[in-house]
């Protein structure tokens, strides 16, 4: 079974994909901690993801896609992976869905956990002391958000339209979403 998490930077993707990937025994697909890891290793790609985090914007299509290849076409992965915070963009849900075709495998079900402005900043101010996140600046965090709303909206339309799409109210408590996952789960 494949997953997609969609939601805003804090939103409770990472809580969840934890939950799911012992659920299904699967394996989370985290887009932000593959891009941490490049920048931790201080590489070329690195480099240029830190100055495009710093000003709020999303790492390029061209870099994302290519650090997901590779996890797609794993065979001890195939039919077990949680996307969270992947795609971000219709030329992203393009190439997965392309990547999925040519690996013979489908998403099964699409979950949007959506979350007001507030309440995202209440909880990354949490994260931030609890994880020591250095993405976690407020400035940041509220540029993140914008720009995940606005440009993540044409890919939540897009998918919107399947039928195991499900939007999610991400204010509930975390044990909350995790049993309206779970009853997707069970259909």
């Amino acid at each position: 079974m494949n997953i997609i998490l969609f939601g805003p930077p804090g939103a409770g993707k990472g809580t969840q994909a934890k939950y799911l990937i012992n659920k299904i025994n699967g394996f989370q697909i985290s887009t932000g901690d593959m891009l941490r890891d490049e920048i931790s290793k201080n590489s070329d790609i690195g480099k240029k993801i830190i100055i495009d985090m710093n000003d709020g914007k999303f790492v390029s299509d061209e870099i994302v896609n290519e650090l997901i290849k590779n996890v797609i076409f794993d065979p001890k992965k195939k039919n077990r992976l949680i996307f969270d915070g992947y795609p971000r963009s219709l030329n992203q849900a393009k190439n997965l869905s392309d990547l999925l075709d040519s690996s013979d495998q489908k998403i099964d079900l699409i979950f949007f956990l959506n979350v007001d402005k507030n309440t995202i900043v209440k909880r990354i101010e949490k994260r931030k002391v609890i994880e020591n996140r250095s993405d976690d600046h407020l400035n940041t965090i509220l540029r993140r958000y914008d720009t995940y709303m606005k440009t993540t909206k044409p890919v939540l339309d897009f998918y919107s339209k399947n039928a195991n799409f499900h939007e999610i109210d991400g204010t509930l408590e975390i044990d909350q979403i995790t049993r309206k996952i779970e009853a997707f789960l069970e259909v």
